[in-house]
């Protein structure tokens, strides 16, 4: 999981220190991206968003889990791209209606197919609930749940649900090689 320091300040840049992780509670505030799925508000630590980009055509890699949509060469890097509602079991939609997330782990690329983006949000530590205690539920991708007026906002490790598909296209493409 990639360690991050999240700013005292709004003016403070961000910096990666190896004694904070994202899912520890930090008394600063923290940003999220929000983006929706299947009518439901989701949540990501916005350290780890590269950019946010159109939909783009991807090249299909043969015998990928459903959720693969393939590679992409963004700016001469090849990435894999996955459809994050077909990750998550939610419907297919659409893709013309779609919009992709470029996440980065450190050096390691991976675009997310979503909805829509909302918009980014500073939330403190305290409003970050745990999530519910629901045997048939993987909760290693969920860092919680917020409230945010109306809204009920499921923040994810996407870290720890993109780690899979990132393994699964490299090895598909050295074995293609």
């Amino acid at each position: 999981m990639m360690n991050t320091k999240f700013p005292e300040s709004p003016g403070e840049p961000h910096m990666n220190t190896p004694s904070q992780s994202p899912r520890q509670p930090h008394a600063a505030p923290r940003e999220v991206l929000t983006f929706r799925m299947d009518g439901q508000e989701y949540g990501v630590d916005i350290l780890v968003v590269q950019e946010i980009r159109s939909n783009s055509a991807v090249t299909r890699i043969p015998d990928a889990p459903a959720y693969v949509k393939g590679v992409l060469n963004l700016r001469g890097k090849v990435l894999p791209v996955i459809d994050l509602r077909l990750k998550l079991r939610l419907a297919a939609v659409d893709d013309d209606a779609t919009v992709m997330i470029v996440f980065d782990f450190g050096g390691s690329s991976i675009g997310a197919v979503v909805d829509s983006v909302s918009d980014v949000l500073q939330l403190d530590a305290g409003q970050i609930l745990p999530p519910p205690e629901i045997a048939a539920i993987d909760r290693r991708s969920l860092v919680g749940i917020v409230v945010v007026g109306e809204r009920n906002l499921v923040l994810l490790d996407v870290e720890a649900l993109l780690k899979e598909p990132q393994a699964a296209v490299a090895a598909g493409l050295s074995e293609a090689a």
